[in-house]
């Protein structure tokens, strides 16, 4: 099985950025709101204890992704205030920019702790079932850049 540039850790940690933070806020495109969700659930025949243990894991991880959430988007609404302030000053834009990069990249660290830390539930055979899916996956996004970055055709 070849990964392409992204080794198989990296795919399951961009699946948790996709989906984690929905899911450790408690809302997200599943019905039931974890991160797993109906489908992925089917798709690798995840045992009850093993969605157990999965949604204790984000759930152990939201009141930290709380605070981060907070933070990231005060820096948001700081940067929307600066930007229709009518005064703006890109000295003052470039520091909200580093503050909410680096609330940014904490929360990255923290969906990928939290996926590794699922990761490690599955069996081998789920595991690689789950690198499968994200390997698809990375294949479909990196054809929609491609797609995308191709010159219109010319009249």
């Amino acid at each position: 099985m070849r990964f392409g540039r992204l080794a198989p850790v990296s795919l399951v940690l961009t699946m948790a950025l996709l989906t984690g933070a929905a899911a450790a806020q408690g809302r997200g495109p599943h019905r039931d709101g974890d991160f797993w969700g109906p489908m992925m659930r089917e798709k690798l025949d995840l045992s009850d204890a093993q969605q157990a243990e999965i949604r204790q894991i984000y759930e152990n991880g939201k009141p930290a992704m709380k605070g981060l959430w907070s933070q990231e988007r005060a820096s948001h609404s700081a940067m929307m205030k600066l930007i229709t302030s009518g005064a703006f000053e890109a000295a003052k834009a470039q520091a909200i920019a580093s503050q909410e990069a680096q609330v940014h990249a904490q929360l990255e660290l923290a969906h990928a702790q939290m996926a590794a830390q699922a990761y490690l539930i599955l069996t081998p055979e789920q595991k690689t079932k789950l690198n499968e899916i994200l390997e698809e996956r990375e294949q479909r996004i990196q054809e929609h850049i491609n797609k995308g970055s191709q010159a219109p055709p010319s009249e």
